[in-house]
């Protein structure tokens, strides 16, 4: 019987530790006009959004700026996270996305609205952002307020309270 009850415990522990956490809001195509942004820079992109073209290099934070490709399964992974992120500190932090490696702006809009993405992305039609981000994917830096890249996250965030742990030690906002 008590092997049962730990055997139980131990289904119940996993399974509430699961990946699958709905998405807490519907995805739409988010305009790039409130991004927190200093002067233009050589690496701008496409807004899908739509609006002026955004220089990366200029986001201002706190900000996280995230590499991900919809073709990328650990990207996909960490989505939900930055959505559950983002209904507690919407208004403390800009997370900004970076779609890479796509071949159309259409395929990416759709897995915006599907996959509930609400914050604006970015389309690196050229792959330009390669120089400066790498070759990999999922990416995420962290940007303090005067623009400067205060933490390199190579991989995907694997939960929410990963990203909140690192915004509050890097970024210093709780």
């Amino acid at each position: 019987m008590k092997k049962i009850l730990v055997g139980l415990s131990l289904v119940l522990f996993i399974s509430g530790c699961s990946l699958t956490e709905p998405i807490p809001v519907k995805g739409e195509v988010v305009s790039c006009a409130d991004l927190e942004i200093g002067t233009e820079n050589e690496l701008s992109l496409e807004c899908l959004g739509g609006g002026e073209p955004v220089s990366v290099e200029a986001i201002k934070g706190p900000a996280i700026i995230n590499i991900w490709g919809t073709w990328c399964a650990p990207c996909r992974e960490e989505l939900p996270h930055f959505a559950h992120f983002l209904t507690k500190y919407h208004e403390k932090v800009q997370v900004v996305g970076i779609a890479v490696e796509e071949k159309n702006q259409a395929k990416v809009r759709a897995f915006i609205e599907k996959h509930g993405i609400n914050w604006p992305i970015l389309y690196d039609v050229d792959g330009s952002t390669r120089k400066k981000f790498g070759m990999g994917v999922p990416v995420s830096w962290l940007i303090d307020k005067d623009g400067t890249v205060v933490y390199e996250k190579f991989g995907p965030f694997k939960s929410t309270e990963e990203i909140e742990l690192a915004v509050i030690k890097y970024l210093g906002v709780k």
